[in-house]
């Protein structure tokens, strides 16, 4: 017999009983039953419960083991009686009666615990990161993310893509975000940078005459951290070359799609082809690039029934043209009290408050102050415009939509979930197309790109030398999820004269961007395909399939919300002989 199991804790079946087997594993959890002494013994493939009764050998080192310590047993398979069988277990039809226990690692008492799953302070969960990872649902949800990322391989594969790798060290870009810096030890004074993504060298390999490039790709970006967004991820990158936007949406639809139907556990997911959605027109109706698409509510432009009416704030407010009066419906918030709390929501959010309408049944014309003074007709109009009924509501925003498009988009998300209008059980997936090129940086007082600056703008040269640079749309585009945004994509500038032109209307001198930009621009003067592509993160797809809202949840070892690696205590100071070596000197931060 193996040295270790015959089985593991997850295999066994009514079908062995009679069978003498050798597992090895973890003590999950331990139950006295008046002197018989029940453990369930859990490996990566699950739980076998063992009876030890007093005469048992290894009964006594078995009472006095903490959870968690490791044994090995043998012993027979048995059936378990119509009344102890467990259905909610794979194994649970039988149990093992131990003939011998030999303790291969004692465990000390656990800083937290591994059975049942506790919420425990997050600081404590990654400084114990891998008594953490033996929790069923984090266990699960690594070992779902290897599943995804081998079906995307597959998939990707079967697509007609090849698998290719990049460098890891590298040159610092001036876009992005920033980079992570590697001091070199052989060239004084110089830096390494971790990559941000692929994306230069995934284009110098369509340059090279490769074709249908993916890789699973590490990236690092040293960026404030959120819930869904980490200091390094993977992403699944992809380039094509002589493709349209068309050709790279017709690839990895059906990839995306494969995939969450997969892992999606039955719930509902958009067929391909995805809808899209122009940017501008994102904004307007859900006041966010990143619509999700299970709230049903859509907003609308409603200035016309303010113009010149009755309720003075608007209309004055219509007077520059700049200025819109947008509406959120609210199916069934025809209440005074919801519409108080969205208002007092408002002013909790930092706006002065939340305009609103509501219809209820024997008014004429709608209730509220908006509808006292803005009149019956109006008011009408408006609710015949959103399509609403008796016992709606909708709320109002007034301004620039540059200023306040996010706050109406937050205000369409609360009002949905808060009368529960979103469909929390299946999977929404939605293009995001023509984002603008360029636009007006309030910081730095001058046009910028908005997204890529590698795209390809729409109409091309003569867009650039013709038209307004805030008018200009790109080939760009994202993937959007539920609304998360699981990826960005465009189709890439690969003409020299193109690239430097609109780099000039951002700013950079030709000089600039000769030397910024030297690999690209000189590969792309000895004959560039036309090419494309995009990179959805792994760790979001993973994140969604697992019905969790935080990334951490489905790495093995994340970092903290300050960037921090509790378990392996890093980042952390180094020696003065290491520095030395890098050509390297300190200079601590003024206090």
């Amino acid at each position: 017999m193996h040295a270790f199991r015959s089985h593991t804790c997850g295999a066994l079946r009514l079908t062995d009983a009679g069978s003498s087997v050798r597992l090895s594993g973890w003590i999950h959890r331990k139950r006295d039953h008046g002197g018989l002494l029940f453990i369930d013994l859990r490996d990566h493939y699950g739980l076998t419960q063992l009876v030890l009764g007093p005469a048992s050998p290894g009964f006594a080192a078995a009472e006095r083991l903490r959870a968690e310590s490791v044994i090995r047993i043998d012993g027979e398979v048995v059936a378990r009686t119509a009344d102890t069988v467990n259905p909610n277990l794979p194994t649970g039809q039988i149990e093992v009666r131990v003939q011998a226990l030999d303790v291969l690692s004692e465990a000390a008492e656990l800083p937290l615990p591994v059975f049942g799953e506790p919420d425990y302070p997050e600081e404590l969960r990654l400084r114990y990161r891998y008594l953490d990872l033996r929790r069923e649902t984090l266990h699960r949800n690594v070992v779902l993310r290897s599943q995804v990322i081998a079906s995307i391989r597959r998939r990707m594969i079967d697509q007609g893509f090849t698998e290719y790798q990049t460098p890891i060290l590298t040159a610092s870009s001036p876009e992005g975000a920033r980079d992570f810096l590697v001091p070199s030890r052989l060239h004084a004074g110089k830096f390494y940078a971790l990559p941000q993504a692929p994306q230069q060298f995934k284009q110098l390999l369509m340059v090279s005459g490769f074709d249908r490039y993916f890789q699973i790709a590490p990236c690092f970006r040293d960026e404030d951290l959120r819930a869904d967004r980490s200091l390094e991820f993977y992403q699944l990158d992809v380039e094509m070359s002589f493709v349209t936007q068309e050709d790279v949406f017709a690839a990895i639809e059906p990839v995306l799609h494969g995939v969450f139907e997969e892992f999606a556990e039955g719930k509902p997911v958009t067929p391909y082809p995805f809808p899209r959605r122009a940017y501008r027109e994102a904004i307007q109706k859900y006041g966010t690039d990143k619509p999700d698409l299970r709230n049903p509510l859509v907003m609308q432009d409603v200035s016309e029934h303010f113009r010149g009416g009755g309720f003075g704030l608007f209309a004055r407010m219509l007077e520059e043209t700049k200025n819109t009066i947008w509406a959120i419906p609210a199916p069934n918030g025809g209440s005074r009290a919801f519409c108080d709390r969205m208002n007092s929501w408002a002013q909790s959010e930092g706006q002065p408050g939340l305009g609103y309408v509501f219809w209820r049944e024997g008014e004429e014309g709608g209730a509220g102050p908006i509808a006292r003074n803005l009149g019956p007709e109006r008011t009408e109009a408006i609710r015949g415009q959103l399509g609403l009924k008796v016992g709606d509501a909708a709320f109002f925003v007034g301004g620039d939509p540059k200023s306040f498009y996010k706050f109406a988009g937050l205000a369409r998300t609360k009002v949905a979930t808060d009368l529960e209008l979103v469909d929390e059980n299946r999977f929404d997936f939605v293009w995001i197309v023509d984002f603008p090129m360029y636009e007006w940086s309030d910081e730095q007082k001058k046009i910028d790109f908005s997204h890529n600056p590698f795209s390809m703008p729409q109409g091309e040269l003569d867009a650039l030398n013709r038209n307004d640079p805030l008018e200009i749309l790109a080939y760009q585009y994202d993937i959007v999820c539920n609304g998360y945004e699981l990826c960005s994509g465009a189709i890439r500038n690969h003409r020299p004269d193109i690239m430097v032109r609109a780099f000039e209307i951002a700013g950079y001198s030709r000089e600039q961007v000769e030397t910024d930009f030297a690999g690209m621009l000189n590969a792309f003067r000895y004959g560039a395909p036309p090419h494309g592509g995009l990179a959805p993160g792994i760790d979001r797809i993973v994140m969604l399939l697992a019905g969790q809202q935080a990334l951490r949840e489905v790495i093995a070892f994340p970092l903290n919300q300050q960037g921090e690696d509790l378990l392996m205590n890093a980042p952390a100071p180094v020696s003065e002989r290491q520095l030395k070596e890098l050509h390297v000197r300190l200079q601590p931060p003024p206090r």
